[in-house]
């Protein structure tokens, strides 16, 4: 692999069953509201739908991300296969390229979860540092999981209890949103 070239594997274990795991993380326009820490927006793309009414694949979602590192990343999730109760995987074109695949099984009360992800960074800063800030990326995409872990597991509480949600603490937020510079003319 280059040194742009990037893969991870992330277990996590979530209180939940495969079909609430699913329903979650199958949407991706949901991820900012439950995941912020991570996701700031996501749009679904209006156009470039080939095929996909008739497929029963979600369409492709716009992702605006970010970790605890000062930049953010702005790349278009496309689900390639059907969502289901064992996972589901997904194309990242963008400021990441690659493939990422979801597995779901089933340990009694919990649900385990794989996400094996194999991206290249096509954002020049990313591209351009890879050789000497790998371990930094890394550690960025550890933190981001780390969160979406925690998240989850607060959004399958909130979901199996609707009356009580409120005492369901909210997700982390983001750490820090970046400057915006404005021209005062």
């Amino acid at each position: 692999m280059g040194s742009a070239d990037y893969e991870f594997q992330t277990v996590w274990r979530v209180a939940g069953t495969p079909d609430e795991v699913a329903a979650i993380l199958g949407d991706a326009t949901a991820l900012p509201r439950w995941w912020p820490s991570v996701y700031l927006a996501a749009e679904p793309s209006v156009g470039n739908m080939e095929n996909r009414p008739s497929s029963g694949l979600p369409g492709p979602v716009h992702l605006h991300t970010k970790g605890w590192l000062p930049y953010t990343l702005r790349w278009t999730l496309t689900v390639t296969e059907p969502v289901t109760s064992r996972g589901l995987a997904l194309t990242a074109a963008g400021d990441l390229n690659g493939t990422g695949r979801w597995t779901f099984e089933e340990d009694g009360p919990e649900t385990v979860i794989t996400y094996d992800w194999r991206v290249s960074a096509a954002k020049p800063l990313l591209r351009r540092l890879s050789w000497l800030l790998k371990p930094a990326f890394a550690a960025n995409h550890r933190w981001a999981m780390a969160r979406g872990q925690e998240s989850l597991a607060l959004e399958l509480r909130r979901r199996r209890d609707p009356g009580n949600a409120r005492s369901v603490p909210p997700p982390p937020p983001p750490t820090f949103r970046l400057p915006t510079f404005r021209n005062h003319a």
